[in-house]
């Protein structure tokens, strides 16, 4: 059988010899090495220069005995050991295991072939190690907490030169609000491949447990709205709901001219959420956050700016539960009700750090400055960038992830697949049909289309 990986081609796949000396020279210090996956590439230079993970590493240390899970993580984790225990005699027929992983890289628990479970000891393949890419780097249970969609990491492709006789696929979990991993479901195989399914076997068990999550988000969505529209009849403020991460519910007619979104149109579905916009937005959200899941009682206010004023204006935070878990905000603003949160950083005006985007080109990784960007499009778990230098793969997987690093930096979300930059947009054009396009800056002239329900929003933001 022969192993295959959802994104790669199954030709041309480089040989175990080829990875294992451009590993021996990138643990020595080479940067640019051929023959070598960009993602498997990208993942060693994570446990090189960010974790510095010892190569020559023996075994996975322990894993720290502290958990900060939540109920709805603990129901992903029954679900997901579920799942594993029915995949585990399709697994021990490969004499392989199946193991499932928290966020934190710890092996919660393993199943399968009872001497490949005897081998994995050896290395400490068993509950309660620690499998993250900073504690044992590049391997099937840490990269896919680094990155979304399966991930397949054979031999040599490991960072420490201990498990370059195994080979290992996951995928994790993931909140449908917040982005971040809950859990990793993972098969490994003692020097074999992995059959063609294995890929499908792990995408179907993944997509049925975040199918669960996403039911339940859009209840916390709909409980938010409901929370608006209660407090609505009480206050005279500018009033929006949002999620834990900051992306908008609902707003008011002025709490939408601060945010520029949409008025009174409900989004109770995490993937319809608006970005408001407002980079200072994020950050409050996310530290209300924190400090309303330790004290449900907690109400906060500071000050952000908005699009309305070169002052910044003052806003309470007040959070919403549903069924005791945390389902977001209510966001006032003009009022500055409860304890004063800390000064936000990134305010206009202040200097900021230069920001980079990671791009690939081959096996090369390319830097590219926001402003070298068109627009992104996704494609799947892929995003694409039109850039100065050519059509260039993001590093980074997801274009949610991409909307939220690039909020501050000028770029919109216009669309389900698209984020521009919109001091790149040369030309509006509108189709007989009604129909609007942005008209890119650049030696193609692109056209990217704007979806019905953004058009207020890139039309507020262009000025038109």
């Amino acid at each position: 059988m022969k192993d295959v990986h959802p994104h790669e081609p199954t030709l041309g796949n480089p040989g175990r010899g080829t990875v294992l000396a451009a590993w021996e020279q990138f643990v020595q210090g080479e940067d640019h090495v051929r023959g070598v996956r960009p993602e498997v590439a990208i993942s060693w230079h994570r446990c090189r220069e960010r974790y510095r993970v010892d190569p020559h590493l023996t075994a996975a240390p322990a894993a720290v005995g502290r958990s900060d899970h939540s109920v709805e993580h603990d129901v992903v984790f029954t679900e997901l050991g579920g799942m594993a225990a029915s995949l585990a005699p399709e697994v021990n027929n490969l004499s392989g295991i199946v193991t499932v992983t928290d966020a934190t890289g710890r092996v919660l628990a393993a199943w399968g072939d009872q001497t490949t479970l005897a081998k994995a000891h050896e290395s400490n393949l068993a509950p309660w190690s620690c499998w993250s890419e900073g504690a044992v780097g590049t391997n099937g249970m840490g990269t896919a907490l680094e990155v979304r969609g399966p991930v397949l990491i054979r031999g040599a492709e490991h960072w420490c030169q201990a498990f370059h006789n195994w080979v290992c696929a996951g995928i994790a979990v993931r909140d449908v609000v917040t982005g971040e991993p809950i859990a990793v479901l993972n098969i490994s195989n003692w020097r074999t491949h992995l059959p063609e399914a294995t890929g499908g076997w792990l995408t179907q068990a993944v997509t049925k447990t975040q199918s669960m999550l996403k039911r339940h988000a859009r209840d916390t969505g709909t409980e938010l709205a409901a929370a608006f529209s209660k407090a609505r009849e009480a206050s005279g403020a500018a009033l929006a709901a949002v999620d834990t991460v900051g992306k908008v519910v609902i707003a008011d007619d002025q709490a939408s001219l601060h945010m520029s979104v949409p008025a009174h149109t409900p989004a109770v579905d995490p993937a319809v959420r608006w970005n408001s916009a407002l980079p200072d937005l994020i950050g409050v959200a996310r530290y209300a956050s924190k400090h309303a899941a330790l004290d449900p009682d907690w109400v906060g206010s500071t000050q952000i700016f908005t699009h309305l004023t070169d002052e910044p204006t003052p806003i309470s935070v007040r959070p919403v539960f549903l069924a005791g878990r945390l389902a977001g905000h209510l966001i006032a603003f003009g009022s500055s009700d409860g304890a004063q949160l800390p000064p936000v950083e990134g305010r206009k005006g202040s200097p900021g750090q230069p920001r980079r985007l990671v791009a690939l080109r081959d096996n090369r990784m390319v830097l590219l400055r926001p402003r070298e960007v068109q627009f992104a499009e996704s494609d799947g778990n892929d995003v694409w960038l039109s850039t100065d230098q050519g059509r260039l793969r993001a590093a980074s997987q997801g274009l949610d992830k991409l909307d939220g690093e690039l909020a501050d930096a000028g770029f919109l979300r216009v669309h389900r697949r698209y984020v521009v930059n919109l001091k790149r947009v040369r030309e509006v054009e509108r189709t007989c049909k009604g129909e609007l396009y942005l008209v890119m800056e650049g030696t193609t002239n692109d056209m990217v289309p704007v979806s019905r329900r953004n058009v207020p929003v890139v039309r507020r933001a262009l000025g038109i």
